[in-house]
């Protein structure tokens, strides 16, 4: 801005206009739109009906067909053991190797991030750890189980100190049963912050993740590893859920088995109000990402709905923009830390209105519980939903990176050119293929509801009416879900 004429009123005029510019020009979101304008071939009302019939009709279908009996035998699923497999594995070194693998690429993320260029496209640290990591190896997770609680490169870091140091690995204090799954929450909050907010740089994602394995070997010294990586760890908590609906049942040293996808879900409910709050914020947070990148979303803060921040400073907030810049940072913040709160408030209000159609037969605080992890489809969806198109746009040069970690020009396995251009799929395939897998992760979470509901109630009557209320909340979450999808898209 020095380079501008000093007079504050040209510069606010600039600043205004420029805002101004920016309020009223449709808004691609960060993470999941193309940067160009889609238009609907039909108007939006229209799949927001068809989604809610849909839903409708699988609520129907599910109380026709499922049963007592059914959801008994899907809860107890007989699953077909693959044990030898795993002594297999084992006598193949493959976890050992999957272990020193998963280290040395956060080794190496952190490295390339404090030595190599600061071009985030060409570093290695950027795209391994948000893209590979965070997305690819979540959606992998749904499909393979719990890989995660094997090749935590946090917990492989521990043992190597463990076993130097035993009483290292143990803990000095017992881990306190009232933090539950909040520590958890607490870093996983932080993680989406620094994600949406933090404006992270490949040396800054290095310093990061310094930052967290700090944490983990603190907090491993303090509590132990076996607690610490239960409830502490946010990694190991969202990779644990997100395998409750893979058709593979992994539990390193104890088994491996196929199992029905999704029969997962019904297996416990979930054991402290932490857990429910972790599982709320997944699809919060998601959403919330989506949210902010909507016209609808700046024009509440930048366009004075309300008329209050016009009032209070004498002109419009959108003439302020670069002095109320960090005021509206710490808004989205706050925004972003309740959202799960907020997200519970309308759980529990619909789990009322399940207790009473249910006849009272059990407390909200059961039922909240017994039905949490119905909502993980939809977290499952919403996520992929939103980031998917991240995998082909960026998460291809991996395969570059490998060959040229730092970004100094090498070529160590000959890949260094290979896949450098995205994939860009049309836009029209890719608001459909969001449309149908928003739409499989509800009617998947209407039918894990019912099931439940048919454990929970003795009459089929009474299940199926106790699920209204639910019905009604998955309604609400396709329309929102496809509504917050559409807007960076769409256009005004």
């Amino acid at each position: 801005m020095a380079s501008w004429p000093s007079s504050k009123s040209i510069r606010a005029e600039w600043r205004g206009a420029a805002a101004l510019a920016l309020l009223l020009t449709p808004l691609p979101a960060a993470a999941h739109s193309f940067g160009r304008i889609y238009n609907l071939p039909v108007p939006f009302w229209l799949y927001a009906y068809g989604a809610a019939a849909a839903l409708l009709l699988s609520f129907l279908i599910a109380g026709y067909f499922a049963t007592a009996p059914r959801a008994a035998a899907m809860a107890a699923a007989p699953s077909h053991s693959c044990d030898g497999l795993r002594a297999a594995l084992r006598r193949w070194q493959l976890p050992m190797g999957l272990r020193g693998l998963a280290l040395l690429c956060l080794l190496l993320c952190m490295l390339s991030g404090y030595i190599g260029v600061r071009d985030s496209y060409r570093n290695f640290n950027m795209t391994c750890f948000w893209i590979v990591f965070v997305l690819g190896f979540a959606y992998l997770t749904a499909l393979i189980g719990d890989l995660y609680a094997l090749v935590n490169p946090w917990q492989t870091l521990a043992a190597l100190i463990g076993r130097v140091w035993p009483r290292y690995w143990r803990g000095r204090h017992a881990y306190p049963a009232p933090a539950a799954y909040w520590p958890a929450v607490v870093l996983y909050m932080g993680f989406i912050w620094v994600e949406l907010f933090g404006n992270t740089r490949p040396w800054s994602l290095a310093a990061w993740l310094s930052l967290y394995t700090a944490i983990n070997l603190i907090a491993v010294g303090l509590v132990g590893a076996r607690d610490w990586f239960r409830y502490g760890e946010l990694f190991s908590v969202f990779m644990r859920l997100i395998a409750k609906m893979a058709p593979i049942d992994y539990v390193p040293g104890r088994h491996l088995r196929l199992r029905k996808p999704f029969s997962g879900l019904l297996e416990t409910p979930a054991s402290h109000w932490s857990l429910l709050v972790f599982v709320l914020f997944m699809l919060s947070s998601t959403a919330f990402d989506g949210l902010r990148a909507t016209v609808a979303w700046y024009r509440v803060f930048w366009g004075d709905a309300s008329g209050w921040f016009t009032q209070w400073f004498g002109q419009s907030p959108i003439y302020l923009y670069v002095q109320l810049r960090p005021w509206y940072l710490a808004y989205e913040s706050l925004c972003m830390l309740l959202s799960p709160f907020l997200y519970l408030a309308v759980y529990l209000l619909f789990i009322v209105l399940t207790r009473w159609l249910g006849g009272r037969r059990h407390s909200v605080r059961e039922l909240a519980f017994s039905f949490a992890y119905s909502l993980l489809p939809i977290a499952l969806v919403y996520h992929v939903t939103h980031y998917y198109t991240l995998l082909l746009t960026q998460g291809v040069k991996i395969v570059s990176l490998l060959s040229d970690p730092f970004g100094y020009g090498w070529n160590l396995f000959g890949t260094a050119g290979r896949f450098r251009a995205p994939f860009l799929p049309d836009l029209g395939t890719v608001w459909h293929t969001q449309v149908g897998l928003i739409l499989f992760g509800h009617i998947v979470s209407v039918w894990i509801a019912h099931t439940e509901a048919l454990r929970l109630y003795p009459s089929r009557g009474r299940a199926l009416l106790s699920q209204l209320p639910m019905l009604v909340l998955m309604v609400l979450f396709t329309t929102a879900g496809l509504w917050i999808l559409a807007q960076p898209i769409q256009g005004r």
